[in-house]
This record gives structure tokens, sequence and C-alpha cells, in this order.
């Protein structure tokens, strides 16, 4: 008898997320990064609007809020593609470069001392400085991450902090996803396999 149905049916059972109550994290070590948080995928009239993205934006703010009184770091990723990207062989054409969904939401604009990275893939740290600034020179050991699509981009993003040795955080309620499927995906993976702490809620993330 098989011991995994490698054909799943139509419900599939979600594994155990461990969720943490709450996590501290020292100020001067630690890292915001918010994936993706663009024209595109945040408002309504976006190319692939993300309904859960803007519902999370006021819990993201606060959080950023939080974090820049802090001293925390600050990064962000900026999807960006050119015309006649492969990519958009899978996806329709979105966030291109210098349009107006390109842009990263109002709500969350950057302060002139933080990081915006371009990327053209769904890892943010994939072709680009993210990890150079992380690590060479903001000294970072944590890294949260906030954003859109869970099982894309916050996700490929998630995977290669972790496996850079990154202690990663990701609040539920601070990351945009597609289906509850994508959302259960992304959390337990982070949980388990990076792995990572998650909590439920951005205010259970505090700064010290």
């Amino acid at each position: 008898m098989m011991s995994v149905e490698f054909i799943p049916g139509e419900t599939v059972e979600v594994p155990e997320i461990p969720f943490r109550d709450k996590v501290e994290l020292p100020a001067e070590e630690t890292a915001l990064v918010i994936v993706d948080m663009q024209d595109d995928f945040v408002h309504p009239d976006g190319a692939l609007y993300v309904p859960a993205a803007r519902e999370a934006l006021p819990r993201m703010k606060d959080l950023l809020d939080r974090a820049r009184a802090a001293g925390v770091r600050i990064a962000y990723t900026q999807d960006t593609h050119r015309e006649g990207d492969p990519e958009w062989n899978n996806w329709p054409e979105h966030v291109t470069l210098g349009t107006w969904g390109w842009e990263l939401v109002d709500e969350l604009k950057p302060e002139p001392n933080e990081l915006v990275c371009s990327k053209n893939r769904y890892d943010g740290f994939y072709g680009t400085e993210l990890e150079h600034y992380l690590s060479r020179v903001w000294d970072v050991k944590n890294v949260v991450i906030v954003g859109t699509v869970s099982n894309i981009c916050v996700l490929h993003t998630a995977a290669s902090a972790g496996l850079r040795f990154f202690r990663l955080v990701m609040p539920a309620d601070g990351v945009g996803a597609l289906t509850t499927f994508g959302q259960a995906m992304t959390l337990r993976l982070v949980s388990w396999l990076y792995p990572g702490d998650v909590v439920r809620k951005t205010t259970d993330v505090r700064f010290v």
C-alpha cells in the first residue's frame, strides 16, 4: 500500500503549522523585507490584482512604521519586466518598467535610506543586491518577510533567506495570497523546511 498519494485528490490535509505566539527581535540585527507591493498587484485596477494583498496593506504599514521607529533596516523587492519577457508566457503582462503598475504602492513608499531591489524572477535574492546589503553592509541576522504573492515571490524569497541561514520570520496576516492552499503551503514550508518562525499577526512581531 502506498503511504502517499502520488496524484492528490480534490482535498488535501494541511500538516500542522506551528505558530509562535510572539517573536521579539533585536532591531540592530533585523531587516524587514517587503515583497512586490506594487500597483499591478495591490490596486484593484492592476494587471494581476491580489485582493488579499490590499487587505493586508494597513497591517504592513503598521509593521513598517514600527520597524522604522525601532531602527530596523528596510528593504523592498520590486518585480520588474521589459517588453518580451519570457515570464509573460506564464502570466499576463505586468509590472513593466516605468509604468504605473510597476510602482510601489503609495502607502509603503520607501524612504531615501531604504533599499529597493529590482528583480525579474520570483526570488528577491536572484540577481539582486539584497544579499550584499543584508550580509555585508548591514550585518543582519533576522529577516521579517511580508508582501505578495504568498506561494510565489514571497515563498521563493523566504526560501532564499532560509537557505542563507538568516533567521526567518513571517506574519501570516502580512502576506497576500491568491488561494488558501497557497497560503497554507507557504506557512508550512517556511515553518518546517527552512525553518522559520511563523506568527499569526504582524502585531506578534516586536522589535527591541
